[in-house]
């Protein structure tokens, strides 16, 4: 599982001011929460591409910010990470983009047919057909296309986590339900266990075993959708009115 331990980052001024977070093995935890709170800063966190001020990560137990170098890579080649704009390489072309999502130590070890294969499946996953996208540089696809390409660069190394950050955002509502039913099956199939940050509240409760209110910089809500439709924290209350009105949400 994934802990995050009284974590506290600011920029000038506090983001976030004691965040503690439990992610059990195989679930899917979505943390939500007004523009600017914290979100991203949070997941970026979990692998050290921003360094709380104070506190700690745990992956499987042990401490991202305590870990010895060597221990340190083998804890984050655990932990596949799609980035909110997908962050593709404009230069390479859609093989090459996944192909660096295999760990450098592992995809020297594999033939090129193998590594060929692992692309081939990771692109599978993703409904891409591998034959009409290989070849393509990100110019030449799709919103919703990169997308699919980032998580199939991420699972590429075959995690056990995934990290998505915002990964509905920038698209249309067909293209964002697109991916959150590809967020749910990939955690079905591949039993990742996935922290998703996202404004789309709408997709967590349909993608989510549990939804995180992350507001004034510290967690105020975790639950499953029922649960957080039925709390009376008034975060919550003011959170789901102001951006949602009257919109309800299946449990």
């Amino acid at each position: 599982m994934i802990e995050y331990r009284d974590i506290h980052k600011s920029f000038d001024i506090p983001v976030l001011r004691g965040v503690d977070l439990t992610v059990a093995t195989g679930e899917t935890v979505a943390i939500v929460g007004p523009s600017g709170c914290g979100k991203s800063v949070l997941l970026k966190t979990t692998i050290g591409l921003i360094e709380p001020d104070s506190g700690d990560v745990l992956i499987d137990g042990e401490s991202v910010y305590r870990a010895a170098a060597a221990d340190l890579r083998r804890i984050l080649g655990k932990v596949g990470y799609v980035f909110q704009n997908a962050a593709l390489f404009d230069s390479c072309d859609v093989y090459d983009n996944v192909a660096m999502g295999v760990p450098p130590e592992e995809a020297r070890s594999l033939r090129g047919p193998e590594l060929r294969a692992r692309v081939l499946r990771a692109l599978e996953e993703v409904n891409l057909a591998s034959g009409q996208v290989m070849a393509k540089v990100p110019a030449e696809l799709s919103g919703g296309m990169r997308k699919r390409v980032g998580i199939a660069r991420a699972i590429a190394g075959q995690p056990k986590y995934l990290l998505y950050d915002e990964p509905t955002s920038g698209l249309d509502p067909v293209n964002s339900d697109i991916i959150d039913d590809l967020v749910k099956s990939l955690a079905d199939e591949l039993g990742v266990t996935s922290i998703m940050v996202t404004h789309d509240v709408k997709g967590a409760f349909r993608t989510a075993d549990r939804i995180a209110l992350l507001t004034h910089g510290k967690i105020v809500q975790i639950g499953t959708p029922k649960e957080f439709m039925a709390s009376t924290v008034p975060e919550v209350r003011e959170f789901l009115e102001r951006d949602f009105g009257n919109v309800t949400f299946a449990a």
